[in-house]
C-alpha cells in the first residue's frame, strides 16, 4: 500500500450505522444468537486459544517482546520493560532481539508442544517497530511452520503493512479500538505520533480513528481474521462500546473482546493515579451480553503480558527468562508436536461426547440461570485444588447448558499460613454471585466459610459441563424442596 503524504489524513468514512434489530444500542441481549461458523472458519481458529473459547482449554500461546516503541499514549497504559511481578498488557521482564525471540520460540515449542500460537503484542506496538516484528516472523515461519503467527496493534500504522502481513501468512490480527467517536477518544488518548509529528487532543484521535477503520477494512479485503479489543472504562466509553461493536461488525471484525480497565494506582497509569475505576464483573458481563448477539464475543481473555507463555489461565514466562532459554538447545520436532496435537484432539472429542450427553436432556424453556465458579488447570476439566487456583472460570448454567461467561482472578489461598484469612475473604468476594465452586479438592475450613457465604463447594474430577449440570439439577431439587 502507498502511504499517504506526510501530515495528511487518509480519507476514510465511518460507515453509516446499521439499524438495530433489537434495543436502541443495536445489540441483542440474547447471548446465544451469535452467528455460527462454517467448517473452513472453524479450521482457521481451532488451535488458536484467543480466537476459540474451546481451544483455550487445551492449547497454549506465547508472546515475544521485540517491539518496545509505541506511537500513541493511552491513559490506561504504562509500559514496563523489567517487571516480573505484574500480569497485564505492556509489561515484560526482558526485551528480545528477533534472533533471541526465534530461539525462545523453538525452545518453548519443544518444551510445551501444545503451544500453537506466537504473538507479538509489545510491550509497545508491533507496527511501530516493523523491522523487528517482521524479522521475527520471518525467522519463526522458516523454522516452525506449524505455529500460527499473530500480532496485536493499535491500528495507527496497520493500513501501511497489511500487504506485508498477508505475505508472511499472519492470519490473525488484533486491533485495540476503544471508540468510534473522537470526542470519546479524546478522554483516552492524550497524543498520537504519526508521520514524524505528534498530534495532541482530538486532532490526534481523529487520525487514529480513521486509520483504524481503514486498517480494519483492509484486513477484511485481505481475508485476515481480525479480533477487536476494547477496554471498558466506566463513565468514559462504557455506554459507547455498543456503538463500537456495531461499527466493527459492519467493517468485518470476526471477534470482539470487551475487557475491563486495569487501573490500580501502583501501576502508574494516568487512570490509576487519577482514581478512574474499572468495571465490576457484573457490569462487564452485562455489556458483553448486550453485544454478544451481533457477533462472536470473547470472554476468556486474560489481558496477558507482552511476554506471556502457556495456557491463557497460566503464565510460565519466568520459567523461560533470557538467561535460562539461551542456555537451552531447541527441541522443536514437528512430528512430536503433531502427535501431541492428535492426542489433544482425541481428548476434545471425548469431552465433546460427554457435553453432548449432558445436553441430551429435554429442553426446558425459560429455566432459571445461575453462575458457578470452576477451578481448572485446563483441558475442560474440573481438575484443580481450591487452594492452588489463581483464577476461577465462571459458567452460566441453566437446565439446558453450562456456558463459559468469564473468569475471576484471585490470589492463591494456600500461602504457607500467611495472610490466609484476608485472602479467603477476597476469594469469596470475587465469586460472591456464584452458587457453587467446583474443585478437585478443598479443605474443611474454606469449605465452611464458603457455605456461610451461600456458596457450595463441590468436589469432583470430571468434565466441567457435566459437573455443572449435575450440580444444577441438585440445586433445583433443593429449591423445590424448600
Amino acid at each position: 500500500m502507498t502511504p499517504p503524504p506526510t501530515g495528511l489524513l487518509t480519507p476514510t468514512a465511518t460507515p453509516a450505522k446499521t439499524k438495530a434489530k433489537s434495543g436502541s444500542c443495536g445489540c441483542s441481549s440474547k447471548t446465544d444468537a451469535a452467528p455460527s461458523l462454517d467448517e473452513k472458519m472453524k479450521a482457521r481458529i481451532e488451535k488458536h486459544p484467543c480466537y476459540s473459547e474451546e481451544a483455550h482449554h487445551h492449547y497454549a500461546r506465547m508472546h515475544v517482546a521485540v517491539a518496545p516503541a509505541c506511537n500513541i499514549q493511552c491513559n490506561y497504559c504504562n509500559r514496563k520493560y523489567d517487571c516480573a511481578n505484574e500480569s497485564r498488557p505492556g509489561v515484560v521482564s526482558e526485551l528480545l532481539t528477533p534472533e533471541e525471540a526465534a530461539h525462545k520460540v523453538l525452545v518453548i515449542a519443544g518444551k510445551i508442544p501444545q503451544m500453537t500460537v506466537l504473538g507479538i503484542a509489545g510491550p509497545g506496538d508491533p507496527l511501530a517497530n516493523p523491522e523487528k516484528t517482521f524479522r521475527t516472523f520471518e525467522l519463526i515461519a522458516d523454522k516452525a511452520p506449524d505455529i500460527k503467527l499473530c500480532l496485536s496493534t493499535n491500528g495507527l500504522m496497520l493500513p501501511d503493512y497489511v500487504d506485508r502481513i498477508k505475505q508472511l501468512n499472519v492470519d490473525h490480527v488484533t486491533i485495540t479500538i476503544n471508540m468510534v467517536d473522537p470526542k470519546v477518544g479524546e478522554k483516552i488518548y492524550p497524543w498520537v505520533h504519526y508521520r514524524r509529528k505528534r498530534y495532541r487532543g482530538i486532532e490526534g484521535v481523529k487520525i487514529l480513528h480513521e486509520r483504524q477503520m481503514e486498517g480494519l477494512q483492509a484486513l477484511r479485503e485481505a481475508d485476515i481474521l481480525c479480533k477487536v479489543n476494547s477496554v471498558m472504562i466506566p463513565g468514559i466509553n462504557d455506554e459507547h462500546l455498543a456503538e463500537v461493536d456495531e461499527v466493527i461488525r459492519a467493517n468485518g471484525a470476526f471477534l470482539h473482546n470487551i475487557m475491563p480497565l486495569i487501573s490500580a494506582p501502583e501501576h502508574g497509569t494516568h487512570f490509576g493515579l487519577t482514581g478512574q475505576r474499572g468495571p465490576t464483573p457484573k457490569e462487564l458481563k452485562t455489556l458483553q451480553d448486550k453485544c454478544s448477539g451481533n457477533m462472536k464475543m470473547m470472554r476468556h481473555c486474560r489481558q496477558c503480558r507482552a511476554d506471556a507463555v502457556g495456557l491463557l489461565g497460566e503464565d510460565r514466562s519466568q520459567e523461560f527468562t533470557k538467561e535460562k532459554f539461551m542456555e537451552m538447545t531447541p527441541e522443536y520436532n514437528l512430528e512430536t508436536r503433531q502427535e501431541v496435537h492428535a492426542g489433544i484432539e482425541k481428548s476434545k472429542a471425548e469431552i465433546k461426547a460427554v457435553k453432548e450427553q449432558a445436553k441430551a436432556a429435554k429442553k426446558i424453556a425459560n429455566s432459571i440461570k445461575i453462575l458457578v465458579a470452576v477451578a481448572t488447570k485446563g483441558g475442560g476439566m474440573v481438575n484443580q485444588h481450591f487452594g492452588h487456583a489463581k483464577e476461577f472460570q465462571v459458567f452460566e448454567v441453566d437446565a439446558n447448558e453450562a456456558k463459559f461467561v468469564g473468569h475471576r482472578k484471585i490470589d492463591h489461598y494456600c500461602q504457607g499460613g500467611y495472610g490466609e484469612e484476608a485472602t479467603l475473604d477476597h476469594i469469596i468476594k470475587a465469586i460472591a454471585d456464584c452458587k457453587a465452586v467446583l474443585v478437585s479438592k478443598i479443605g474443611h475450613c474454606p469449605q465452611e466459610e464458603l457455605q456461610k457465604a451461600g456458596i457450595q463447594a463441590v468436589e469432583a474430577y470430571d468434565v466441567i459441563e457435566k459437573v455443572a449440570s449435575e450440580f444444577y439439577a441438585q440445586y433445583l431439587q433443593n429449591l423445590q424442596g424448600e
